[in-house]
């Protein structure tokens, strides 16, 4: 008899914990789901206040952008119609570069010929196009020459004005030197950009001077 009394008594003191661990649980739990839903909402007033503020700023946005087309739009060049031959020989764009003084005809078809008249489309997009419009030029003294392509640097300006007189500025981002046999600068992987890349030689004619523009954003 005294050992199923002292069983029960166990049994009882082994419930009595359970019952307590279970009701301390409990009470983790509510204390958790309370967190949980302080955590929720804060998230949700969180980003109920992140969608005010996006649609706040998206209305600045607009704003902005409608000015900055109207700042576009006023930056945009007057169209200038550009002569159709020069010397005899077909004129595809007019190249202008402020730095150097420098404005010539990009004639249409690469020759030697062609090459001691002025600068000459080499390779790749036609100017104003998305691609690389590559175009060659002696460094010889003439003015409408390349002979002061070596004082470009990256950060400076030139214009390309097409066929159909609209007139684009490029940005410089890249000048170097190659051996006349890497022609990797006349790739046409430009991401849709429009590029533009002058060519000329070093005075020893050794290398060649590289000069890679893109489209001012």
């Amino acid at each position: 008899m005294k050992k199923i009394i002292v069983n029960l008594f166990f049994i009882l003191i082994f419930l009595g914990t359970g019952m307590f661990f279970i009701k301390e649980k409990n009470i983790e739990n509510r204390i958790l789901d309370n967190k949980l839903k302080e955590s929720n909402y804060k998230i949700e007033n969180v980003s109920s206040n992140a969608n005010e503020e996006n649609k706040n700023i998206n209305k600045e946005n607009i704003g902005s952008t409608n000015n900055v087309e109207n700042t576009n739009s006023e930056k945009r060049y007057e169209k200038e119609n550009i002569i159709e031959e020069y010397k005899g020989y077909d004129v595809i764009a007019k190249l202008e570069i402020p730095k150097i003084n420098l404005e010539t005809y990009v004639l249409k078809t690469y020759s030697e010929e062609a090459l001691n008249v002025s600068v000459v489309k080499f390779y790749g997009a036609d100017p104003n196009k998305e691609g690389n419009f590559c175009v060659a030029g002696h460094n010889f003294k003439n003015n409408n020459m390349f002979k002061n392509l070596k004082k470009l640097e990256i950060g400076d300006n030139l214009f390309v004005i097409d066929k159909n007189g609209e007139k684009i500025e490029y940005e410089i981002y890249a000048v170097y030197k190659v051996l006349p046999e890497n022609v990797e600068c006349l790739s046409q992987k430009t991401n849709g950009e429009k590029q533009i890349t002058l060519i000329t030689c070093t005075n020893d004619s050794k290398e060649r001077i590289i000069i890679k523009a893109r489209e001012r954003n």
